[in-house]
């Protein structure tokens, strides 16, 4: 047998395809477009980073202001300048790689398994240089008095950022959430740092910078309990 004697046999097996009847056609394209809905689209990534910083910022003054500012209070402004910045810096980052994880396709600065570290590294690093007494003085439960009062702040953090971001889409939920996590961690840390007079540096490396991973570790935590 030939080629063309194969072409020949296929193309008499497959014959004509079937006719399809234009009415139903016209029913199918109706039942889907009656469930299209106009979507308003996204702020850009730049506002949505802009109002997830606003949030955590506001909450941290808020609950500072609330409990009252004995720790700036009692800063130099050596110290208040170099740890709010790095505290913003962090805080930037982390809204960044949160707006990221929830627009599919956007490229990230860091992944946020990355970025938890080494910024809490970074904060270890300055509250170790600008605090100088290391004293461990009721270590235990003024710590955990202050890892309280953190998370306590970074819940609304957490929620509020939700909710701004509630049209974006996440691939990876476990990465946004712990991005997201990160960043309300961050709140509670500004406003111990607002609010929090003892200066030992074991207590302020150990309690108040485990806010940010405990944080991290919650919202990752919803985000697996959610599936």
């Amino acid at each position: 047998m030939r080629d063309r004697d194969i072409d020949d046999f296929l193309n008499r097996g497959a014959g004509p395809p079937p006719e399809v009847d234009p009415d139903l056609l016209d029913r199918l394209s109706a039942t889907v477009h009656s469930g299209l809905l106009p979507v308003r689209p996204l702020p850009s990534p730049s506002v949505l980073t802009a109002g997830l910083v606003a949030i955590c910022a506001a909450i941290a003054i808020a609950g500072g202001l609330a409990l009252g500012p004995h720790g700036i209070q009692r800063m130099i402004a050596l110290q208040i300048a170099i740890v709010f910045a790095v505290l913003a810096v962090f805080m930037v980052l982390s809204a960044a790689v949160t707006v990221a994880e929830v627009i599919p396709g956007r490229r990230r600065l860091v992944a946020p398994w990355i970025l938890l570290p080494a910024g809490c590294v970074a904060l270890a690093v300055v509250f170790g240089l600008l605090f100088s007494d290391p004293g461990t003085e009721r270590f235990v439960p003024q710590g955990l008095t202050c890892l309280k009062a953190g998370l306590l702040f970074a819940l609304p953090a957490g929620v509020a950022a939700g909710w701004l971001l509630r049209r974006g889409f996440a691939v990876s939920p476990g990465a946004a959430w712990f991005a997201a996590g990160t960043l309300a961690g961050l709140a509670g840390v500004g406003m111990l740092e607002l609010h929090c007079a003892n200066f030992e540096a074991p207590h302020i490396i150990v309690w108040h910078i485990a806010v940010v991973p405990l944080s991290a570790l919650i919202g990752f935590l919803a985000a697996r309990y959610r599936r």
